[in-house]
């Protein structure tokens, strides 16, 4: 007992001792464009290349973090740019943070709140790479600093959006035979109903009917369209329908989830946990994407997740194609949900022709794995970022 009891005691002086000089010195932010493999395809853009910012943070101990913002094709998916990210976190943001302590997360929060209204993946980015710095100073894992791990993978989601059926098709019989994926999201949206419908026939036909299909509509179909064509994604036993029409239309929403039998996912309609209440309350629909482009921060998406789940909502982990940076922050979040119903879509690390990452993150047997190691368990790979980096 004695000896524990001591044990306890050096592991205590030891984590006071690593936790001095947590004080932040620095915050950089350098914009990428990472390339992607295929082309991937939404209702109101299409990219080639995935538009991100990574975030270092440097404490006055010497230890480093890194986070990430996503985009998707600029301030299309929602307000943020990477040069609109890379300015608000260096104007304002960066300043606010200066000298604070890496483990006053919440205070952190308040600050980070009171410099920038909104900027939600700006904020998220600079919290991860806080986060990181902090685990990194305390032998910690950011789930740990989170709460701990309900679990240490989870099925991951893979979405086609190339808009080419025969392409579609082949790239999800490939995934199955290698055992990556089983779940598949197909992006809607971007060209006539008919023509998704025949491309959703198609892959319906060739995976058959025991895989699971999710609809991404992005916000792209009139409430008239989907009294439409719901009844056929009904037949084609599609397992669940994301933001179908447009975000501001939560009335319209409500109505449509109220006369289908399919499951719909609350995505761009709600940001914060005031909108989440808010789209939960009028039944705009029973699953509800996390992200942190949305939340501004982990903390803060662990209290969505928290919301949505008081109204009953299941759980689904989005992404918006982050590295394996960014998605390792999201994976630490939702690896500490006591319920992650839907698993997450968090393969944008292998859409990337080059990941960030020094070592990536695992994919095996349909799930993705939660990194181990202090912090977010990922390296930033710097020749890759130099090759990447925006230098203009």
């Amino acid at each position: 007992m004695e000896t524990a009891l001591v044990e306890i005691a050096k592991t205590v002086e030891d984590a006071r001792a690593a936790a001095k000089d947590t004080a932040i010195r620095s915050i950089s932010a350098t914009i990428v464009d990472a390339p992607t493999r295929r082309r991937h395809r939404l209702s109101n853009t299409e990219i080639t290349h995935q538009g991100l910012v990574l975030v270092r943070v440097l404490l006055e101990n010497g230890v480093s973090g890194i986070g990430e913002a996503s985009t998707l094709g600029g301030p299309r998916w929602a307000e943020e740019s990477v040069e609109s990210i890379q300015a608000v976190i260096t104007k304002y943001l960066a300043p606010t943070m200066d000298g604070q302590s890496a483990l006053a997360f919440e205070a952190n929060a308040v600050r980070l709140g009171k410099a920038a209204t909104r900027n939600f993946a700006a904020k998220a980015a600079i919290e991860s790479a806080v986060l990181d710095a902090a685990g990194k100073t305390l032998g910690l894992s950011s789930s740990a600093l989170l709460g701990g791990r309900v679990r240490d993978r989870m099925e991951v989601i893979w979405a086609l959006a190339s808009g080419d059926s025969s392409q579609e098709l082949e790239e999800a019989q490939e995934k199955l035979r290698r055992r990556e994926h089983r779940q598949f999201k197909i992006k809607f949206g971007f060209q006539d109903p008919r023509a998704d419908l025949k491309r959703l026939q198609t892959l319906r036909l060739g995976l058959g009917g025991e895989v699971p299909l999710i609809v991404d509509v992005n916000q792209g179909w009139s409430e008239a369209e989907c009294l439409r064509f719901m009844p056929a994604l009904e037949e084609l036993d599609v397992a669940l329908v994301e933001q179908p029409v447009s975000a501001l239309q939560l009335e319209a929403m409500a109505r449509i989830a109220a006369r289908t039998s399919i499951p719909l996912l609350i995505d761009e309609a709600a940001f914060t946990k005031e909108e989440i209440a808010r789209a939960a309350s009028m039944g705009c629909g029973t699953v509800y994407s996390l992200k942190l482009v949305k939340s501004g921060g982990l903390f803060e998406m662990k209290r969505a997740a928290g919301v949505a789940a008081a109204h009953g909502i299941e759980l689904y982990g989005g992404c918006l194609l982050e590295s394996s940076i960014g998605a390792a922050a999201h994976l630490a979040a939702f690896s500490t949900l006591p319920k992650l119903e839907w698993g997450t879509e968090h393969f944008g690390p292998r859409i990337l022709v080059e990941d960030l990452a020094v070592v990536p993150l695992r994919f095996e047997e349909f799930q993705v794995y939660v990194p181990d190691g202090p912090g977010l368990g990922v390296e930033i790979d710097e020749d890759k970022l130099r090759s990447f980096a925006r230098t203009d």
